[in-house]
C-alpha cells in the first residue's frame, strides 16, 4: 500500500553509513584517479609495520595521505615536515572514519623529477665509462702537507672546514680556491678551482670539495659532466663531502672518498694533532729505552775489555800455565806408548809357536774333510757295486736310450777295466727286475 499522498514531494534517498562511504569513494575513483599533488608534509611518522602517515597541506587546504611499506620502500630519501613534495596516487575514503585520503603510491621533492632522470641518465653514462671504478681511487696520505680547499668564500662550509682544521691540525697549511657552489656558473668557476690546485708547485697532497646541504637543484653544479671528469683527472686523492649525509652527486662517485659533510671531509685527513704528539712521545720513549739497553750492553763489554787489558800478566801466566800442562801430558802420553810397543815384541816371541801349531792343526783338519767329501764323490765307487759307465766314441757320457740305435759303438767302463759294445736294439721304460 503506498502512504504518500498523491501530490507528495519525493524525499532524499536514505542511504547506509557503509554504502554512502562507498559510493563517495568509487565516485572519487572515477572523477579523480589517479592524481598528483604537490605541498608541504606536516606531521610525517613511520609506524613500526613500515606504513607511513602525514598531511599534505598548502597556504588553503590539508589533505590526509597514507603511504604504504612497499612504495615507502622505495624511497631515495628520508621524508621531513616542512618538505615540498610531489606525490602521485589515489583518493580513497577510509570507511572505518569515513575520512577522505590519499593513498601515495610515488613521492618525491617538489621539482627534482625531470633533474633527478636527469642525474640518473647521466649518472649510468659516466659510470659506464668507468669513471666510478674502485680500482681508480687511491687511499688518502696518512700525514699531508698540504691541503687544497674549493669551495665558496660565503659558504657556511667553510667556516666549517677550517675550524676543524685549526682545532685538529693547526701547523698544516690549507690552499684556498675559491669558487661558486651554486648557479648556472658554479660548474666552470669549480673547474677552473681544481685545475689551479693541479698546477700548484709544490703541490698539495690532498683536495676537500665541499659545500653544505641543499634540494636537488642547489647541488646540481656538483652533477656537471665537466666538472666530474676533471675530479678523475685530480693527480692527488680528493675528498668530496657536498651535502647532507643522505644527499648524493655525481661528484660523490667520482671522487676517491666521499664524506658525508664537509665537516667529516675536514676530519678525514686531520689525524688531531694531540694523537700524533701522543704517538711520538710514546715513540721516544721506546728509542730512549732501547739506547739505553743498547749502552749497558756495550758499557759491559768494556769493562770486560779493560779488565783483560788493564793486567796483561795475568793473561801471560794463565797461557804458560796451560801450555805447562799440555807439555806435561803429552811427554806421559810418549811415555805410556813407548812402554806398550816395548812389551809387544816380547809377546809376538811368546805366543808365536802356539799359535801356529794350532794353526796348522785347524788347516789339517778341515784338508781332511774337504779329501773325504772328494773320495765320496768318486764314480769309481759307483762302479764297484756293479753299475757301468757308458760312454760314446767320442768319450762323451750316454745318459739316455732315446739317443742310441741298432749298430751304434758303446764302451762300458767297469770297476776294473772297459769294455767295447755294440748296440743290437733298444727301448725306453723301466726294465724288468731280474728274477720277478
Amino acid at each position: 500500500m503506498n502512504l504518500r499522498e498523491p501530490n507528495a514531494t519525493p524525499g532524499p534517498r536514505i542511504w547506509a553509513v557503509g554504502a554512502l562511504c562507498r559510493a563517495v569513494a568509487d565516485a572519487l575513483d572515477a572523477r579523480f584517479n589517479p592524481v598528483a599533488v604537490r605541498g608541504e608534509i606536516s606531521g610525517f611518522s613511520r609506524a613500526s609495520s613500515g606504513h607511513c602517515y602525514f598531511a599534505l597541506k598548502d597556504q588553503s587546504g590539508q589533505l590526509r595521505c597514507a603511504m604504504f611499506r612497499r612504495a615507502a620502500g622505495l624511497l631515495d630519501f628520508s621524508p621531513r615536515d616542512g618538505d615540498q613534495v610531489e606525490v602521485r596516487g589515489r583518493l580513497a575514503v577510509y570507511e572505518p572514519r569515513g575520512d577522505l585520503q590519499l593513498v601515495v603510491e610515488s613521492l618525491q621533492r617538489a621539482g627534482q623529477g625531470a633533474l633527478f632522470e636527469q642525474f640518473l641518465q647521466r649518472k649510468a653514462r659516466l659510470e659506464a665509462e668507468g669513471l666510478f671504478d674502485a680500482g681508480r681511487k687511491r687511499a688518502l696520505p696518512t700525514m699531508p702537507r698540504a691541503v687544497g680547499l674549493v669551495t665558496s668564500l660565503g659558504a657556511a662550509a667553510l667556516h666549517d672546514v677550517v675550524t676543524a682544521l685549526r682545532r685538529r691540525v693547526p701547523h698544516i697549511p690549507v690552499v684556498l680556491a675559491p669558487a661558486a657552489v651554486q648557479g648556472a656558473g658554479a660548474p666552470a668557476e669549480l673547474v677552473r678551482a681544481l685545475q689551479s690546485l693541479y698546477a700548484l708547485e709544490p703541490a698539495v697532497d690532498v683536495i676537500l670539495l665541499v659545500r653544505g646541504g641543499g634540494s636537488i637543484e642547489d647541488l646540481w653544479a656538483f652533477n656537471d659532466e665537466t666538472l666530474a671528469r676533471t675530479i678523475v683527472q685530480s693527480p692527488v686523492p680528493l675528498i668530496c663531502g657536498v651535502g647532507h649525509e643522505t644527499d648524493f652527486t655525481i661528484a660523490d662517485f667520482c671522487a676517491d672518498l666521499r664524506a658525508p659533510t664537509p665537516t667529516a671531509a675536514a676530519e678525514l685527513v686531520s689525524a688531531p694533532q694531540a694523537m700524533w704528539l701522543g704517538a711520538l712521545d710514546l715513540l721516544g720513549e721506546r728509542l730512549s729505552d732501547a739506547v739505553g739497553t743498547r749502552l749497558d750492553v756495550l758499557g759491559q763489554r768494556l769493562d770486560q775489555a779493560a779488565a783483560r787489558l788493564g793486567r796483561p800478566s795475568t793473561l801471560v801466566a794463565r797461557q804458560q800455565l796451560q801450555l805447562a800442562h799440555h807439555s806435561q801430558r803429552l811427554r806421559y802420553a810418549l811415555l805410556s806408548r813407548t812402554e806398550r810397543l816395548a812389551h809387544v815384541p816380547r809377546a809376538i816371541s811368546a805366543d808365536f809357536p802356539l799359535k801356529l801349531e794350532r794353526a796348522l792343526a785347524q788347516r789339517r783338519e778341515r784338508l781332511e774333510r774337504v779329501a773325504l767329501r772328494l773320495r765320496l764323490l768318486d764314480p769309481a765307487l759307483v762302479l764297484q757295486r756293479g753299475y757301468a759307465w757308458l760312454t760314446g766314441p767320442d768319450g762323451r757320457a750316454i745318459v739316455s736310450a732315446k739317443k742310441l740305435k741298432a749298430g751304434d759303438a758303446v764302451v762300458a767302463r767297469l770297476a776294473d777295466g772297459s769294455v767295447d759294445l755294440t748296440v743290437r736294439s733298444g727301448e725306453t721304460g723301466p726294465r724288468p727286475t731280474p728274477g720277478a
